[in-house]
Formats: structure tokens, sequence, C-alpha cells
């Protein structure tokens, strides 16, 4: 009996980078709360970002943001992991050679910081993914608490992240793929699954209780820590063997076929957590 539905944002509800969430979904998180089944928007992308794909049902859900260095719900911070100062400087000192042909982005649990100052750049931050951030000279000198670093690439950042990237800060930190064009950079205890797990544990929801979709890297630790789990079409092969079932893609709406299919056409009603 499923209490507990998380599901990546870019890639698997929706394509990537996009603002808004279709409306077939919206009433399905809307059905679920109504059976006492909460929904959890477990993405990369910060918190404000989220907020604003699911605005219509903002204050229904949970939000597992930055990976899991920020889980939010009821409105309320319940969980912020903060990543190491020294390795905050030392992935910066390694990126900002890399300016021009890629962009970082910096986040607080307040927001991001942003170095770049290129409009294309910037407009996919506020048109695209609706960031709430401050465009600064040095995100080093701002003295904030910070929770992550992404370094973005247009088209494809995959070679240069899993060849550079990643194995340079692999046994520091958590490095991994999020998305075709972003990898991140968190404390090494941060993970969706970690986040869902401690999610699950918050809410007194087993893992069995529990449906988690996803399609890159960093779900690999979700798609273990649900009792059912789905790869969506055209996921990378690791999220695959990780995952318990296919389903289709963003494109064809596979999150909501699912969750319409195993729940919602179901006669059931369950305890709200």
């Amino acid at each position: 009996m499923i209490r507990l539905i998380a599901s990546d944002v870019d890639g698997t509800l929706i394509k990537d980078s996009t603002p808004d969430l279709y409306p077939e979904m919206v009433e399905a998180i809307k059905k679920l709360k109504e059976r006492g089944i909460l929904f959890c928007a477990a993405s990369g992308r910060q918190y404000e970002s989220l907020q604003n794909v699911f605005r219509d049902v903002a204050g229904e859900i949970a939000y597992i943001a930055e990976n899991g260095a920020h889980i939010r719900y009821r409105d309320e911070n319940i969980s912020v992991t903060p990543m190491k100062r020294e390795y905050v400087e030392g992935i910066m000192e390694m990126l900002r050679p890399y300016y021009g042909e890629c962009e970082t982005v910096v986040s607080t649990p307040r927001g991001s910081l942003i170095e770049s100052k290129s409009q294309e750049f910037l407009d996919l931050i506020t048109y695209g993914y609706h960031n709430a951030f401050r465009q600064v000279e040095d995100v080093l000198a701002q003295g904030e608490e910070i929770i992550k670093i992404a370094i973005y690439r247009k088209g494809s950042i995959r070679e240069l992240g899993e060849s550079v990237f990643i194995p340079a800060w692999k046994d520091k930190v958590k490095a991994c793929m999020a998305g075709e064009e972003w990898v991140d950079f968190m404390d090494s205890s941060v993970d969706k699954g970690n986040a869902l797990k401690f999610l699950e544990a918050y809410l007194g929801i087993g893992r069995q209780e529990t449906m988690a979709f996803g399609d890159n890297d960093n779900d690999i630790g979700m798609m273990l820590a649900a009792g059912e789990s789905y790869a969506v079409e055209g996921a990378v092969e690791k999220v695959r063997k990780a995952a318990g079932n296919i389903c289709p893609g963003w494109a064809e709406k596979g999150v909501y076929q699912i969750i319409n299919a195993k729940i919602l056409s179901q006669v059931l009603t369950v305890k709200e957590p």
C-alpha cells in the first residue's frame, strides 16, 4: 500500500529546464492527497524553482531539493546539509578556469549565488528554472552556508564531468551527473536516496510503502530506497538497473500513467502521513 511517491523532475516528470507541470499531474497530486498519499518532488533544483513548478499544489507536497541537501515539508526546513568550506573553495578553484565554456550555480538554503555575466545563462536560470539568485563577483566572499555547487555546459557536460570533474572530487564529496547538462557537488552524505530514507523515517512510512521515479545518476539511491521504483524510458543504464521497473518517459507523461493506473484507478484509501 503506497503512502509516499517521490519523483525526479527534469527528464523524468517534465522536460529538462522547463518551468511548468502539466495539468493532469497537478490533478493527480490533488487526488493523491485526498487518499492520504504524499507526493514528493525530488530534484537537483533549488527549493524555489521546485515551488514554482508545483505552484498549483505547492503547499500540498514535500520537497527533496538540491539532491537532498535541502528537505522541506509543510513550509519548514526539516533537513539542511552544508558542504565543508575547504571543499567549496577547492571545487570553485577547479571550476573557474572553465568559465566561458561552463557556468556555475552555488546554492544556499536561501537561494543561489551566480558569478556568471552571460545573459543567456542568466535567462535560463531566471525564466527556465525560476531560481531565486543573486549575481555576485565572488561567491566565496559572501559568507553564506553553501549546500551545493553545480556546473552547467549547454548541450552536454557528460564527457567533461565523467572524465574530469567527478573523478577529481568523488573521494571527498558527492559528485554526480544531474542531467545531461549539469554536474552537482554536495556533502558526501547527500543523496536523494538518503533524503528519501530521512523523509520516510520522519513521516513513519516504510520502504515498501514508497514509490519512486527517476532517470539519471543522482536518482540511483532513490530507486533503492523505495519498495517500488521506476526508471523512465531513456534513463541512463545504471538507473535502469537499479530500478525495479521501466515506464514511459516525460513526453508520454509516464509518471502520471503509472500513478493513475496503479493507484488512482484503485478503490483505496490510506491514512494521511
